[in-house]
This record gives structure tokens, C-alpha cells and sequence, in this order.
């Protein structure tokens, strides 16, 4: 299976899973620049689940879009376990979606804040709890951002179907 063909194929579990527990998700974005929520709207139909999405590349816009503490930003940098929670939980908050899904981290090719190039967290805020994962992926750039969109998409599948009635 291509990379892409993956890639729809977790995007049609996601919203399969999204409808049948009526529920929507919404994406605030840093290191894959909009990737998740282009992945997302590819679907025919993705308006019933899909609400929006935030790209917030520089690190102010985390705060003054998405609503993530300026001191958690200013005292650890934008790519922190916290800062994916408080990127999910802003998207899900400020969106009005069941469902936010936050993701940060460095691409490359250098590293930031002293993570290395690889270092990705993301977080996905529901009903009642926030769920984060830490990632550390090998690769160019590309890969790396591809591989970042898989693991949100999975994780996103894996907790709204938790979500779904029986």
C-alpha cells in the first residue's frame, strides 16, 4: 500500500468512526502545515464530521489562535507534550468539534528548542480526556511530515472508535 493509499484509508476509518459516534474533529497544526486537515477534507462528505482547522506555525499564533499558555510556550518552546495537548484542546475548544487534534515537532533538517529532528507529539482532546503520544521518526523532512500524518490520523481513528456506540 503507497503512502497515500494509507493515508485515505485511515481518512475514510476516521470518518467513518466519526460518524457513527456523531461526533466532528478539528485540527490545530504546526509541523505538518495543514497536511492532516487537507488529508481530512480529501473525503467526499468530510463536511459532516470535519469542522476546521488552525494552522499555527509560529509560536505566538499557538497562543493567540489555538489558546496555548504563553509561559508553557515561553518556558519549554513550542515542541512539548503540553503544548500538543493544549494545540488539541484549543482546536476542539475554539472549534466547536467533539474532537481536537494537536500536533508539533521538528521536521528538519535542524533541530529546535534542543529536540532533535524527529521528535513529534501529538494530542487528540475528546470527550473527558486528552490523549498524547510522543513520536520519533527517522527520515527526510517529507517523511517525517507524511509519517506525523499517519500517526495523528491513526490515533484519531482509535479514540473516536472508542467513542462509537456498540
Amino acid at each position: 500500500m503507497s503512502e497515500s493509499a494509507a493515508v485515505a484509508g485511515l481518512v475514510a476509518q476516521a470518518h467513518a468512526a466519526l460518524r457513527a459516534s456523531g461526533s466532528t474533529v478539528a485540527t490545530a497544526e504546526s509541523l505538518t502545515g495543514g497536511l492532516i486537515a487537507a488529508a481530512l477534507t480529501s473525503a467526499a462528505g468530510s463536511s459532516a464530521t470535519f469542522r476546521g482547522g488552525l494552522v499555527v506555525y509560529a509560536t505566538d499564533l499557538k497562543a493567540s489562535l489555538a489558546g496555548v499558555d504563553t509561559d508553557l510556550l515561553a518556558e519549554r518552546g513550542a515542541v512539548d507534550p503540553d503544548v500538543a495537548a493544549g494545540l488539541a484542546e484549543g482546536a476542539r475548544d475554539r472549534l466547536g468539534a467533539s474532537f481536537g487534534l494537536g500536533i508539533t515537532g521538528v521536521a528538519g533538517p535542524s533541530p529546535q528548542d534542543g529536540k532533535a529532528v524527529g521528535t513529534v507529539f501529538l494530542a487528540l482532546a475528546g470527550p473527558g480526556r486528552t490523549v498524547v503520544r510522543e513520536l520519533r521518526l527517522d527520515g527526510d523532512r517529507a517523511a517525517i511530515r507524511e509519517a506525523s500524518v499517519q500517526a495523528a490520523l491513526t490515533l484519531l481513528v482509535g479514540e473516536s472508535s472508542a467513542q462509537a456506540p456498540r
